[in-house]
Parts: C-alpha cells; structure tokens; sequence
C-alpha cells in the first residue's frame, strides 16, 4: 500500500496464536495504516509538536528514533514539567519551555504561543529545526527543517534566544569570551582550525552533523564560525553532564573536552624553537615541560590539588564555575554567572558582575574557586598571591641565568636538545596564562631543575639565597 502524507507503515510487528477446534493459526499483522499525527491548530504555523504527548512521542521521531531516543533523555524533553516544577512557572516563562518560534528561523507566533495546545509542551525537535509539517507531507532532502549552529549576534536566533538573560546568560557570556571569535591567523591553515574554528573542531572530531550554515560556510572563502554552542554540546542527546560531546571529568587528553584543544606542545619539539602553546591539560596533569636530567620526578606524578581526585571537575570546576551575584547592600539577585566567560578569577564590574578584560587582583572574583568546598574567597586569593610570587621569583632568577648562556646552545639545526633551550622552554611554560595555577608545584619544580642544570653543565649559578632543594624532594601532590 503506498504510504500517504497521513498514514506510515507500523513500526512493530505483532505475533499471535489463537487455538481453535481444528488446530493452531498463526495471526501475524505485518503493518497498520494509521494517522501519523493530527491536524494542528489554527494559526500553529506548520509546527507539528507530539503525536503522544504523554510518551514524549514526537511526530519527528515517528521516522527518527535514534534521534528520538536520545532527545528523551535531555532535560529538553521535560522542559515544560521542570518549569511547573520550579515554584517560578509565569506566562513569561512558557516560551522558552515550549515549540514555537524560538530558537529556529520562523518569525511570528506559532506552535504554543498561537495556540496554548498541550501537543507544543516541551522543547522538542522542532524548537530548533523550525516547523516540520512541509518535510512531513513530503519528505525529501531538500526540504529538511536544518538547525542553526551559528549563535546569532543580535540573541534573536538558534540557542541564544532561550539561553540568555540574567538568570541564564550562557550566551552573553559566550559572546565576550575568545570561544566566540575566530582568530584571523588561525582561518586556512588546517593544523590551527581544527581547535580555532568551530567547523574544523566538528571535522576533527568526527561528527558529521548537518546545519544550517554549513553549505555558506564550505562554499565562501575565508568564512568561518567560532566555537558556538554546539561545537561542545551535543543538541540532540545527553552521554555527559550538560550534553557535552565529551566528559570534563576525564584525566586523559583525548576523553577530556577541554584538554581535546588544550594540549599543544605541551613538552619541547628539538626541531622547533616555538615555545609552548595551550598546555593547559598536561600541565594541570603534571606531563608538561623539559624534564632535565636532575628532574626527579616521572612525568604525571607532580599533580596539584586542581588535577587531583579532590577536583573531579578538573578545568570547568574553575573555569565554567557558576554562581550568583547579589547586591551587597540588599542581598537582593543581581545575576546568575554561567561560567561561560571560561575565567577562572574573572573581572568583575560595580555591580560585582563577571567580565573579561583586564584589572587589578583586587577588582576580580574567587567566587568560582570557593564553591568546590577546597577554599574560600579569601584563601584562594592568598593561595594565588603566594603561587604567583614564589613562581615570578624562580621566572625571574631563570631568565637571567639563560641570558648568560651562549647563543651557540640555541639550534634547532645542530640535531641536539640544550640545557639552554629545555630551560627556556620551561620558562616560556610558566609564562603561559594560568600554569602558576593550573600546577605551581610542576612549575616550581621545573624552574628549579632547570636553575640546577645550568649550574651543572654551564657552571652559571643562580643569586645566593635562592632556595631550590626542597622543591625538588618533596612529596608529589596527588
């Protein structure tokens, strides 16, 4: 029987056997015409909502049931239940929790706002992919319903349009962090794109999805979309926390989400004389650096408290740390920071508000480091001030001790590694963004083995006073 724009073959085959007088009969019913979804509503604008409200059946995944499958697991699929759940369910609220034009290319009303029709609860495919009933009538790829990817500029648009707002502003956020932008001398060189640019990321890690912007993308040169929502979150199922494509808990480089890009030269390349560049991951891991040959420790056995067990959170414990801002005064909400600033100790405006930018230590937040249960406020700020002195220190008597070093051990041509170039490895590493924090032990411990190794195989020595031993015999922090 040819399939009609109302009618689809039934997907499961029922097996009966009825005993009668002359023996058994097998019944077996191989399909069934019945209605793939009602009409909508007046004034619905084409939005098609649940066929089965009550199993979160929707009339897309009629046809898409891995897609289906894996939405039901998404806190999507109870969007409308959690809302009413919350004690702050308002009219104001239901747009954001519901299908209709947010979200996705349509304009106007339609879906739950046009209607107040059960059918539309939830946020479901067609929150982002638009209305589905053209592809329904007559499905074919040129009329697929495609998400946007690309977060709109203006908030009108794709996940920017729910997400946002001072009790949700991932968005806002987002939009002054360096995730949002696309470095000009990252565009066209494959080896850069695959971390810069959110379309290379995609590609690199091995999902072919499709989106709106994709074909304008591939087919304009010199275009290119940041790291938007979706390169990190997966829009359609939940395998980690916050539907991540990949576990911000993970001790490897290859499972973890931030360490996928935050872990090139890490260690020294003999035949490049480019310093270290986003070794965040190793370093918070205690894999990074020029180990010397009076370095004591095995690679990954100095590990500070931010890359141990104590931290199961890792990066995002400090940088994705949410929190809520108040009036000092009042105690009255100012805003619910979302972490996606991605700072760890971010700026802060008057109103205590996380910003980017730079600022002196006193105008910034350790709001994130004291929500793990490890510090308060004022601990993590004492904790920093110490780290960063002791480490500037041992930066400082380095850097002096490697200018004295002749400039025939600097070659990346002669076919050899040099004390001088390992040392000045380690100290570019510990002037790399974060890595006093990320593991000031590893830190310490590699500027003073390499302050060591200069004195053993250049016979320059560091400034009296300087303390080095007992950086390099204590305990590794696991």
């Amino acid at each position: 029987m040819p399939l009609s724009n109302r009618t689809t073959i039934a997907l499961s085959v029922l097996a009966t056997a009825a005993a009668i007088a002359a023996g058994c009969v097998d019944e077996r019913i191989v399909f069934r015409d019945r209605e793939l979804f009602t009409e909508p509503p007046t004034g619905a604008a084409d939005f098609l909502g649940y066929t089965d409200e009550e199993d979160k059946l929707t009339v897309c995944g009629n046809c898409h049931v891995e897609k289906q499958s894996q939405w039901e697991k998404t806190v999507h699929a109870s969007a409308w239940e959690d809302l009413q759940a919350s004690g702050h369910a308002s009219e104001a609220c239901e747009a954001c929790h519901t299908v209709n034009t947010n979200g996705n290319p349509a304009t106007g009303l339609g879906g739950w706002t046009a209607t107040k029709d059960t059918r539309y609860h939830d946020v479901q495919c067609e929150s982002c992919h638009g209305a589905g009933m053209t592809h329904v009538e007559n499905p074919k790829s040129g009329n697929v319903p495609l998400a946007a990817m690309v977060v709109d500029t203006a908030l009108t648009k794709g996940c920017g349009e729910c997400h946002t707002g001072t009790h949700h502003p991932f968005v806002e956020e987002w939009k002054q962090s360096a995730h949002a932008h696309v470095q000009s001398a990252a565009a066209g060189r494959a080896e850069c794109e695959v971390c810069h640019v959110g379309e290379g990321v995609l590609q690199a890690w091995g999902i072919r999805t499709n989106y709106l912007e994709k074909d304008s993308l591939l087919n304009t040169p010199g275009a290119s979309m940041p790291n938007v929502c979706g390169v990190c979150h997966d829009p359609h199922q939940k395998n980690f926390e916050g539907q991540l494509r990949f576990a911000v808990d993970a001790k490897t480089e290859e499972l973890n989400l931030c360490m996928r890009c935050h872990n090139r030269r890490s260690n020294p390349d003999p035949s490049s004389s480019r310093g270290p560049h986003a070794p965040e991951g190793p370093t918070l891991l205690g894999e990074a650096g020029w180990f010397p040959p009076n370095f004591e420790y095995a690679p990954g056995t100095i590990v500070a408290t931010h890359g141990s067990d104590q931290n199961p959170r890792l990066c995002a414990t400090c940088h994705v740390g949410s929190y809520q801002v108040t009036d000092p005064a009042t105690g009255a909400f100012v805003f619910q920071a979302s972490g996606h600033l991605f700072e760890a100790i971010p700026c802060t405006n008057s109103q205590g508000v996380p910003t980017t930018g730079s600022c002196a230590l006193t105008q910034r937040t350790f709001k994130s480091c004291a929500g793990t249960g490890c510090h308060t406020e004022v601990s993590a700020r004492s904790a920093y001030i110490t780290a960063e002195g002791r480490i500037e220190l041992l930066s400082e008597s380095l850097d002096n001790l490697i200018k004295k070093i002749p400039l025939t051990e600097f070659s990346t041509s002669d076919g050899r590694y040099t004390t001088g170039e390992g040392a000045k490895f380690n100290l570019a590493l510990a002037a790399i963004p974060g890595s006093k924090f990320h593991n000031p032990f590893l830190i310490e411990a590699l500027l003073a083995a390499s302050i060591k190794q200069i004195k053993i195989d250049y016979g320059i020595t560091a400034p009296p006073g300087l303390v080095l031993d007992n950086l390099l015999t204590r305990p590794a922090h696991n």
